[in-house]
């Protein structure tokens, strides 16, 4: 778990405080309520937006990626809380060229062998580490009772397109060779993510179906899809509702400039979906510009035979997986995420 500076403490101990309000003091505290295609933002959600504007906080892809990266954490460890878990294990597995960092969280009470989440972490290739998801990966496998493996993967701009995934694909079949080292069952294994995290986990959905690997899921939140972007949610929520296009630009610059964007190795979107590719949770928010190509992708997949269950999390914005620190809406989503994570993988036998 990372360390949290005092003020950052204190910041999370005030989030918490006023999400812990009424509901009607909350919607009071945000402001006047936002509406798109028939849906409300959550009152959680604005006021979150709000305070950070009250605070003149910076915006992540407005500063050098260095900071960026710290700030990104900061946040992290801000929304995210003190999550309990049963035991953590620092681990290393094996990337596309050579060691990765990988975190092995095991829930309270585990079996000697349970199902496995493969999961990476979101930040649009170019930010984010196991630091920065661990709350989120502390809440997944203590609520549904899964053991999570998260994976770092080389991060651009040092490392571009198609380094990061690259090393997703060769994580998990290293991963998936060595099961048991894991305290995981070879056959309920899943791969999963959040943003960019959530392409990966497509990616490595993909290739594990090409080369035969046994997948049971797939765990894709609000997953980056399409780099060419287009819909009609980019431009709709391009600005001042986290994600913006600014981030996006950003990111898109430092990890694919150059290739095409429907390369389908970057945007899964293109890819050709083979016979065998594992089911799919495709979760989207309602207020995020990544929701119309998450969506899309969500059909192809369906177009192909994948048995597909589509959530939209419709008053939320692009990062609510993260916010499982302070109550409200925000973690209620991540929670019935985990939820659904453990129905898929507990209804398979061991």
């Amino acid at each position: 778990m990372p360390r949290m500076r005092p003020v950052d403490r204190v910041q999370a101990g005030l989030l918490r405080g006023l999400m812990a309000l009424p509901e009607g003091a909350v919607r009071r505290l945000a402001g006047r309520p936002i509406h798109a295609d028939g849906a409300t933002l959550s009152p959680q959600s604005q006021l979150v937006l709000r305070l950070e504007r009250l605070t003149r906080q910076p915006s992540v892809a407005s500063l050098d990626i260095p900071e960026g990266r710290l700030l990104l954490l900061r946040q992290s460890a801000i929304v995210g809380g003190r999550q309990p878990i049963g035991g953590v294990q620092e681990r290393t597995v094996r990337g596309a060229e050579g060691p990765l960092p990988a975190r092995l969280y095991v829930p309270t009470g585990a079996a000697p062998v349970t199902p496995l989440l493969v999961f990476f972490h979101g930040g649009g290739m170019i930010y984010g580490d196991l630091d920065s998801h661990d709350a989120v990966c502390r809440f997944l496998a203590e609520r549904s009772g899964v053991r999570v493996l998260a994976v770092e993967y080389r991060l651009a701009p040092e490392h571009a397109f198609p380094a990061g995934v690259d090393d997703a694909s060769a994580a998990f079949a290293w991963i998936s060779d060595r099961a048991a080292d894991f305290g995981a069952d070879p056959e309920r294994l899943a791969v999963g993510g959040d943003s960019a995290g959530g392409y990966l986990a497509a990616a490595t959905a993909i290739r594990a179906a090409e080369e035969g690997r046994p997948l049971a899921y797939q765990m894709l939140v609000y997953p980056m899809a399409d780099c060419g972007g287009g819909s009609a949610s980019r431009a709709a929520f391009a600005q001042d509702l986290y994600l913006t296009a600014e981030f996006i630009e950003l990111a898109n610059k430092s990890y694919w400039a150059g290739t095409d964007a429907k390369n389908p190795r970057l945007s899964v979107q293109y890819a050709e979906i083979p016979d065998g590719v594992a089911p799919a949770l495709v979760a989207t928010a309602g207020f995020d510009p990544l929701r119309d190509e998450g969506e899309a992708y969500a059909r192809k997949l369906e177009a192909a035979g994948v048995k597909v269950d589509q959530r939209r999390y419709a008053g939320e914005i692009h990062g609510f997986f993260n916010v499982v620190g302070v109550p409200g809406s925000a973690r209620d989503a991540a929670a019935d995420i985990a939820d659904a994570l453990r129905t898929a993988l507990t209804r398979i036998d061991p």
